[in-house]
């Protein structure tokens, strides 16, 4: 049996303001998971909080790039030294954001190990990209985008890393039918793509179970899963900063994560995007918290 570890990432630094003067409040995602006593819950060892910069996009202008960017790329080194320390000693990290751009700290820790996959399971694919948008500046929607290469060189070149992940070494889920370009651009470069209808239509257990099959192969040393909380529908999740609807339900999300998660080749899991602030009553954070919980609990 690994040991879970609860790691702590609140950066907000990949999210554009809510409001003029305000910053994004996923930060508080952590703390309001401990709230929910996810870590008694998860039986998990303490492992700590990666403090973040300072969120301060300074003068910055839509054609600047990436804003944050250089606050983003320091922080991303530092918390993929604590999660390399963790895969490295047989520990399963559960790392609680903070925004999607927390992710590209577990691509970086993984590719110094080795040749790791990435499930990213979102309800968009975060693969915004000079190549495909004139609207580029907040990370948390081109994490993966950064991490297979596709961007600027102080993001996607980190210890001279580049690429973090492979194209063919990342699956997404949950992915809204709506994103139909997103979609045929990653058909394009043959990333799968499962969609929420895909995932109903498949069964969310069976897909799951392919997929943690298919990444068992010599050439990957395992993979990681990434959640965003936005994959579920905004009438059980309503707070994220973009709450799409047509997500999955709670016990879709837990048939479609309990398969992976139980994989031995899935080494470690991130929360992202979960916003307390406009949650003033808890019930989604409960919500999340229990589903995570759940998807960590046998069959």
């Amino acid at each position: 049996m690994r040991n879970v570890v609860v790691l702590d990432a609140p950066s907000n630094l990949g999210l554009r303001p809510p409001a003029p003067g305000t910053v994004p409040g996923c930060y508080k995602l952590a703390g309001a998971l401990r709230e929910q006593r996810i870590v008694q819950r998860l039986g998990a060892l303490e492992g700590g909080v990666v403090v973040p910069p300072r969120y301060d996009r300074g003068e910055w202008r839509e054609g600047d790039g990436v804003f944050n960017a250089a606050a983003i790329a320091s922080y991303t080194v530092r918390l993929a030294d604590r999660i390399e320390r963790h895969v490295r000693a047989g520990d399963f990290p559960v790392v609680l954001g903070g925004d999607c751009s927390i992710q590209l700290g577990a691509s970086l820790a993984l590719r110094r190990i080795g040749r790791y996959g990435l499930v990213a399971v979102d309800a968009s694919p975060d693969f915004r990209h000079p190549g495909n948008s004139d609207r580029i500046g907040a990370a948390g929607g081109e994490e993966v985008a950064l991490a297979t290469g596709r961007g600027q060189d102080d993001l996607t070149d980190l210890e001279g890393r580049k690429p973090y992940l492979r194209d063919e070494d990342v699956r997404f889920f949950g992915i809204r039918d709506c994103f139909e370009t997103d979609r045929a651009e990653l058909a394009a470069l043959k990333i799968p793509v499962v969609t929420v209808g895909d995932i109903r239509e498949w069964g969310a257990d069976a897909l799951a179970r392919a997929t943690a099959e298919a990444f068992a192969v010599p050439q990957l040393d395992g993979f990681w899963v990434h959640l965003d909380a936005d994959v579920l529908d905004p009438s059980v999740m309503p707070a994220v900063d973009s709450p799409d609807p047509d997500g999955l339900l709670p016990g879709e999300l837990v048939a479609l994560l309990r398969p992976l998660l139980a994989s031995p080749h899935c080494v470690g899991l991130n929360i992202t995007i979960y916003d307390p602030d406009l949650d003033p009553e808890a019930t989604a954070g409960a919500l999340l918290t229990d589903v995570v919980v759940s998807a960590f609990a046998e069959s």
